[in-house]
Parts: C-alpha cells; structure tokens; sequence
C-alpha cells in the first residue's frame, strides 16, 4: 500500500512496484517484506507477489521495471525505532568524524542520517541516526573518547521518528521534497534532520508527530 492502511483511510494498493523502491520501503519501516527478500529477489531477477493471507484478491507484484513511472512516489513508510544521537561542542579539527564514527562502526552499530554543523566558536556538532535498541550502547562508545575534549556532550534523544518517502519519479521530476516538507509545515510537524537519495526523502521529527506527518504527506501526494 501507498502507507499502512490502518493509519491512513485512503492508503492505496499498489499493483506493481520495483525492486528498489520496495527495498527502500521495507528497510523504512513499512513492515510489509523482510529487506533481504527483496534482495535476493533482485539478485536473481525472480518476481515477488505479496498476498494477503486472509483474501483471495490479487496482490502487489515486485519486479525489476514498473509501469508506474507517473507515480511521483511509491509509499510513505514510518519508523519509531530510531534514537537521535547529538555530539556538541567537538573541536573542528579533522579526523574527527572518522573517529568517532568509527568507534560505532567497531561495535557494529548502524548508522543512517548524519548532519554536521559548525558554530562559531570554531567547534562542530555532529548529530546522527541509530536503532533504538543500541542507542544507550553508542553513547557509551562514545564516552571515553568524547572526554578528552573540554565542552563536549553526548545528548540522547529516543522520543524521535523516521518519516520517508519512497518512489522511482523522484528522479526525473524536480519538488518531490519540496511538496513532502509543503505538507509538513501544513500539518505543523518541525523537521530536525533531512536525508535524500535518488529514490528517497527521509526526515527526523517528534515521535508524537509521527502518524500526522504520514496522514498529511500522503495526503498531499495521493489527494
């Protein structure tokens, strides 16, 4: 579906979607296929059909191309088991990023959205994505390392949601995300952190905001 259809009264069925939006979608939380289903479906070119366990009615086919090209997106997925990890007051020296990450990376703890900025006292704040459940065990990665700077903190914040939405238009149509943080600020949610790809906008808001930004931005894009 167009979004999960017990949030969303107007979610729509798909007929066909391809490969890549539905791994993007099923790794965004849209709970629907095990990601390296998909994968491995993709690797051996094999088409998918998802049925409903309780119907007899057609389902979605997921296959290499598509012939819903004028669709602007595919889905709006929504994901809770996100924590926002946030590193103040970093001296802007480089290296630091690479160090810090790869303190995580040693401990096999995922990394999705990151943003870098710099203030000016001449430090750098560093906030970053990871799944909930390691989100105490980052900090605590982190912690050694981060007190040999003077200023510094690790601030943790799990009361946050990934919002995305996914779909092959996005590529060959400009103000896809214009429109997705259109239907945000209509719907009053703030946006804390902004990740794109080709196929794929994702943003950070409140927990609490979750389902309202899912409504609104399917609203906007499937009326």
């Amino acid at each position: 579906y167009t979004a999960d259809p017990r949030k969303v009264e107007n979610a729509r069925k798909l007929k066909e979607i391809s490969y890549d939006e539905m791994l993007e979608l099923a790794t965004l939380g849209a709970q629907v296929l095990n990601n390296r289903s998909v994968e491995m479906a993709k690797k051996y070119n094999i088409e998918l059909e998802v049925l409903s366990s309780m119907t007899r009615a057609s389902g979605t086919i997921v296959k290499e191309k598509t012939k819903m090209e004028k669709m602007l997106i595919s889905g709006v997925a929504k994901d809770t088991d996100v924590a926002r990890i946030s590193v103040t007051g970093i001296p802007n020296e480089p290296g630091l990023a690479f160090k810090i990450f790869s303190k995580l990376s040693a401990k096999d703890i995922n990394v999705d959205i990151i943003l870098q900025s710099i203030g000016h006292d001449g430090k750098k704040d560093i906030s970053f994505t990871v799944p909930k459940s390691r989100g105490a065990e980052a900090a605590e990665a982190l912690k050694d390392y981060i007190e040999n700077f003077d200023g510094t903190e690790i601030l943790v914040d799990e009361s946050v949601a990934k919002i995305s939405i996914v779909g092959a238009g996005m590529e060959s149509h400009a103000g896809v995300a214009t429109k997705m943080f259109e239907a945000l600020y209509d719907a009053q949610v703030n946006i804390q952190m902004i990740s794109t790809s080709e196929i794929k906008v994702s943003v950070l808001i409140d927990e609490n905001d979750a389902d309202k930004a899912v409504k609104a931005i399917h609203a906007k894009f499937f009326g």
